[in-house]
């Protein structure tokens, strides 16, 4: 079959020395879904920048239906019916969904903006590819799904054929992924070509047709999906056999490591967000809280490490009473903290790599005087956490914001798990991370238990839940409706049916 995109030789290199894609081929054919997979920073985001004409090759060839192209800006690349959606999606906040999905191209009627038709064209196209959305709703309000239909609408508003996502479900409930794939199914069937970037070897073999595998700014090979195993892929895009196993360790009958008891949330509106919400966390023990997304998990977890002060609950920490008011604070008693959002809350964007690294270390030392030999030691130790956590970066120089997100996430990590934690709170820790990377957590996390520590980890990723979890802890609506002993004995329809609230184990408040 012709080829409805060609890219030939394709070479990038960065100022700072990167070799972002290497004399890279990759080709599309018409109406397929095509994945590009492999590690963090193996140039997959770079080869789809320069498609969209974000990025400007230093070499190769772009052919668009076997005419030669020459993207400058991502305009070009529209004009050709290639749309981008970006794993950080580029919405403004402040404006009505009706606004973003008409910036820039706006309805006009004798001069004045015709909001009417704007609002039609924008609902007739949510009605064809069935997207739900309240056209008029601020950005800002909506949940993480909603915004990703904005962008795809955007992209699609602009008749574009020539679908690039860059790791669309990173961030999506197991609910949402699967009404995103419906919708990417249409997309397929109505003739459109779609490309995505993506770490999840299920959602792989679910969804696509073929898939380009790269390493190391190189292109490994493209393959039939029909033709190629989960296991073949995973040791493609990172060169060694990965293993995701975590061996079940037993668990500790002495008294429990972390007792949270009546943990309650009221809102400045007087809404409920959590209520009477109960957890024990033992040594050695991986507690995996799931729920839909927005049911009190995000609140729970800010109450827990200090960015947010609960309306009423106590806490103890090896039978003593504790209470913190900052993260510091909670810092300061053991508890380490992997945010769910690593661009917001879990780094400084604009600082060094090093900076980030060594937050704690450099915080700590901050009043004392300045010490060469200890900054030197520092720098050491920011090299080996990069090296150990296998962060894809020049040096520890570089900014946080030059990173691919996944090597943004092995930063934060790597800097929470280097503190050896008494407690850690882990928030979707491997969301938007290859298997290689992947792997590396779940042994950390690993040696966290093993040394009699304890981790709550909250995931949108079942499989996730499902593989590490000594315990299963379910939420909805801010209270429990289910804890579940033997996860082992659980399936993952009846799981779903505890986070829709469908069925409840305990009654609400019952204790964990």
């Amino acid at each position: 079959m012709e080829a409805i995109v060609r890219m030939q030789g394709i070479v990038k290199l960065y100022d700072n020395g990167v070799l972002a894609n290497d004399a890279v081929d990759f080709s599309l054919r018409p109406g397929e879904i095509h994945a590009l997979a492999g590690e963090n920073g193996a140039g997959k985001s770079t080869l789809m920048k320069i498609l969209y004409g974000m990025e400007i090759p230093d070499a190769g060839t772009i052919a668009i239906q076997g005419s030669p192209v020459h993207f400058r800006s991502p305009q070009d690349a529209m004009r050709r019916g290639i749309g981008m959606v970006h794993q950080h999606f580029m919405l403004i906040e402040e404006l009505s969904v009706t606004e973003n999905l008409f910036l820039g191209i706006e309805q006009h009627h004798y001069g004045w903006l015709n909001r009417k038709a704007m609002v039609q064209t924008a609902q007739a196209l949510c009605n064809q590819y069935q997207m739900d959305l309240d056209l008029q709703a601020r950005v800002d309000s909506l949940s993480v799904g909603k915004k990703q239909k904005v962008e795809i609408l955007k992209v699609l508003l602009r008749q574009a054929t020539i679908l690039l996502l860059d790791e669309p479900t990173a961030v999506l409930t197991p609910q949402e992924s699967e009404e995103l794939f419906a919708q990417l199914r249409r997309l397929k069937e109505d003739g459109h070509t779609i490309v995505i970037i993506t770490h999840k070897l299920d959602e792989i073999q679910a969804l696509c047709d073929r898939i380009t595998i790269m390493r190391h700014g190189k292109n490994i090979g493209t393959y039939d999906i029909n033709n190629i195993s989960k296991e073949e892929i995973s040791q493609k895009m990172v060169g060694f056999d990965v293993d995701l196993t975590i061996p079940s360790a037993p668990i500790s009958h002495t008294e429990p490591l972390w007792e949270v008891q009546d943990l309650s949330l009221i809102d400045e509106e007087g809404k409920k967000l959590l209520h009477s919400f109960h957890l024990t966390l033992h040594p050695g023990e991986i507690v995996g809280l799931a729920g839909v997304e927005g049911n009190g998990q995000e609140e729970l977890v800010e109450c827990l490490t200090g960015w947010r002060k609960p309306t009423s609950g106590t806490m103890k920490l090896k039978g003593k009473p504790i209470s913190f008011s900052s993260v510091h604070e909670a810092r300061q008693q053991g508890i380490g903290h992997i945010p769910s959002d690593r661009m917001r809350f879990g780094g400084a964007s604009s600082a060094t790599i090093f900076e980030n690294l060594m937050a704690y270390e450099l915080t700590a030392k901050r009043h004392l005087p300045w010490n060469l030999s200890y900054h030197r030691q520092l720098h050491q130790q920011a090299k080996q956490r990069i090296q150990q956590f296998r962060i894809d970066a020049a040096d520890e120089q570089q900014t946080l914001s030059s990173l691919s997100g996944g090597n943004i996430q092995k930063v934060v990590v790597a800097r929470e798990l280097s503190q050896n934690p008494l407690i850690l709170i882990a928030n979707q820790p491997t969301r938007g991370v290859d298997v290689g990377a992947m792997e590396f957590i779940y042994q950390s996390m690993r040696e966290v238990r093993d040394r009699g520590g304890a981790i709550l980890m909250v995931s949108s990723d079942l499989a996730e839940i499902f593989a590490l979890s000594t315990r299963i802890v379910v939420m909805h609506r801010g209270t429990i409706t289910a804890v579940i002993d033997q996860p082992q004995h659980l399936d993952e329809a009846t799981l779903g049916q505890y986070m829709l609230g469908v069925q409840r184990q305990s009654p609400e408040g019952g204790a964990v």
